[in-house]
């Protein structure tokens, strides 16, 4: 369609349309007592994915075929209609009367809505033709392919295989559309001795499992659909399908597409409205769904995208927030055997967004920031996500392992909004907390439609745990002032001080045009570009060797798309000297997307 074009890739794209593995029930419901009872199941059978998401005059898939070497799996692109409103048809024979009967009637009352909406223009926000447009745009999954060719060579110490989260719907959307409402979809490069080999594939959610057996989507998108009088409709119309059998969200709602991290012999795939899914890495290199994960029935509440990983300990922390009841936060640890402490409840007058966090040696810092959750909002036609600009962000500071909050020391940070907190750290010399963030103004214009354009200033925050004052000030000079997101620093050195930090520069906005070393004490910059229209993501840094007495021993790992050719690769990069080593060709295009990690080839070997 435009292979031979890749500069006119904006205009025109592809949807995938899965063929159906239709659910499995024990039995079919008899009676009006049985609804509710219909059970899913994940399908056995991997279904055939023959073209990849679309929007009409936005959206651009050029044309690519691919199959696995055993020829069980291939992949076209085609252009197909838009899917069928009409989903019941395709599980009726599942449903009785009185299911098949609600089916068709809340469709009715869905296609009304659809229309209604469909007069009025949609925020940009929440417009899937700019949501997820050009290399935002999903991709079938792809199959193993070894060999794959690589300029330059693959540094001896990287033997293990590089994954990388990300949102790529597997239906096109009826409604509104948030690059965060993506379904997951987790991209491995692994190395073994010098060669590499690629895959993608979808994370199996309960969410996922039931749209592709229904043929399209019905679970409400938690930013893009969920505002004003249609997200209540869009509410009402889920849980009446649930009460009725025709969906189970019994098993959780989640997508698990932002965080990936690697913690007790398991990859976790993560999305903080959901508990995480257990990924495996097969020998060949491919990837399985294993589970929704519940750490042996530990875990009962969701759990969000960025877990934290002590170097030293090895223990894990996390937070769970609620946006519906109290208590709407819960902080909690696990041990490197996957050991969950109980909740520690930490009081909050409302639900706040609660994206990320940080630790030290001794503490976890928590930020209690402007973004906050007011459903009310919703009756009088509003978004469910709220800046509150008569609050006051301030971060709690916890001892690790608090078995309650009457410790937590609460410090303010006026005006203070970071949806990602890079390190924390101690200095005892003078009783302070150092916290390293990149602060975002407007708060809330990744969720919310504004005339302000982002600006992303990465900052040094001093949490004064004597006067219970806080000091600010961004870390690089005015005349170096750049958008720095999605990085991180060295992961052996997390919760301790650190010098160096790998961020990526976020120009133009949402985009990624390369990533900056930045000294933390100096403010000095080093920048690696990707070059004209060549665009990537989160920097990843891997330690060459972890007895190294430099932090900056190791090199940067990240995916590049290049929108002249719609070629993607990955690049590894000498973080020492910021030198390009070697560049692995892909087989397919990889979206820009969110989080990663690396999983070494002594921990693949322990995977359980």
């Amino acid at each position: 369609m435009m292979a031979s074009s890749p500069a006119a890739a904006s205009n025109i794209s592809a949807w995938v349309k899965p063929k159906s593995c239709h659910p499995t029930t024990s039995s079919a419901p008899s009676s009006a007592l049985d609804l509710g009872s219909r059970s899913f199941q994940k399908p056995t059978c991997r279904p055939n994915i023959n073209c990849s998401l679309r929007t009409p005059s936005v959206l651009h898939f050029p044309k690519h075929a691919s199959s696995s070497p055993t020829g069980v799996f291939t992949v076209k692109t085609t252009t197909l209609p838009k899917e069928n409103p009409d989903f019941s048809s395709s599980v009726s024979t599942q449903w009785n009367f009185f299911q098949s009967a609600a089916a068709m009637a809340l469709d009715a009352v869905e296609n009304a809505l659809v229309a209604r909406e469909a007069r009025h223009p949609l925020p940009k926000t929440a417009d899937p033709t700019v949501q997820i447009a050009g290399n935002f745009a999903p991709v079938p999954e792809q199959p193993v392919r070894h060999s794959l060719t690589v300029d330059g060579r693959i540094p001896d110490c990287i033997q293990g295989v590089y994954t990388r989260n990300g949102a790529n719907p597997l239906h096109e959307p009826v409604a509104g559309h948030h690059l965060f409402d993506g379904d997951g979809m987790v991209h491995a490069v692994r190395f073994k001795d010098g060669e590499a080999s690629y895959a993608c594939r979808f994370t199996e959610t309960q969410r996922l499992v039931q749209e592709r057996e229904l043929g399209r989507p019905v679970f409400p998108k938690a930013i893009g659909e969920l505002h004003g009088h249609s997200g209540i409709a869009r509410l009402l119309l889920f849980y009446a399908r649930g009460l009725f059998g025709l969906v189970d969200h019994s098993q959780g709602t989640g997508v698990a597409n932002a965080g990936l991290v690697y913690f007790n012999r398991r990859l976790l795939a993560m999305s903080e409205d959901d508990l995480p899914y257990h990924i495996r890495v097969t020998p060949s290199g491919d990837l399985e769904t294993v589970e929704r994960y519940d750490f042996d029935g530990q875990l009962r509440s969701t759990m969000i995208a960025h877990p934290k990983v002590d170097p030293v300990s090895g223990e894990m922390f996390a937070l769970s927030y609620d946006v519906v009841q109290k208590p709407y936060l819960k902080y909690f640890r696990f041990s490197p055997n996957g050991d969950k402490s109980p909740d520690v409840e930490i009081p909050l007058a409302e639900p706040t967004m609660m994206h990320d966090f940080a630790i030290t040696e001794r503490f976890v810092v928590v930020p209690d920031q402007q973004v906050v959750f007011k459903l009310q909002e919703m009756i009088t036609g509003g978004s469910p996500v709220v800046y509150d600009k008569n609050k006051t962000s301030r971060f709690g500071v916890l001892d690790k392992n608090a078995t309650d909050v009457s410790g937590m020391r609460w410090i303010d940070a006026p005006d203070c909004f970071c949806f990602h907190l890079w390190n924390a750290w101690e200095e005892p010399q003078t009783d302070e907390v150092v916290v390293i963030g990149s602060c975002m103004t407007p708060a809330d214009s990744i969720f919310n439609e504004c005339d302000d354009g982002l600006k992303s200033v990465l900052s040094e925050i001093r949490l004064n745990l004597n006067t219970g004052k806080s000091t600010r000030r961004p870390i690089l000079p005015e005349s170096e002032q750049v958008n720095l997101e999605a990085g991180m620093v060295n992961r052996n050195s997390l919760g301790r001080k650190t010098q160096f930090a790998y961020l990526a520069l976020a120009e133009p906005w949402p985009k990624v045009s390369g990533f900056a070393k930045v000294d933390l004490s100096t403010g000095k910059v080093s920048k690696f570009k990707y070059g004209e229209q060549r665009y990537g993501g989160e920097p990843l840094f891997l330690p060459r060797d972890p007895n190294s007495d430099r932090e900056d021993d190791g090199y940067i790992l990240v995916f590049v798309h290049d929108e002249k050719t719609w070629k993607s690769e990955l690049q590894i990069v000498n973080a020492m000297n910021l030198h390009l080593e070697a560049s692995v060709k892909l087989p397919s295009r990889v979206p820009y997307g969110f989080h990663g990690t690396f999983i070494s080839s002594k921990e693949l070997e322990k995977q359980a």
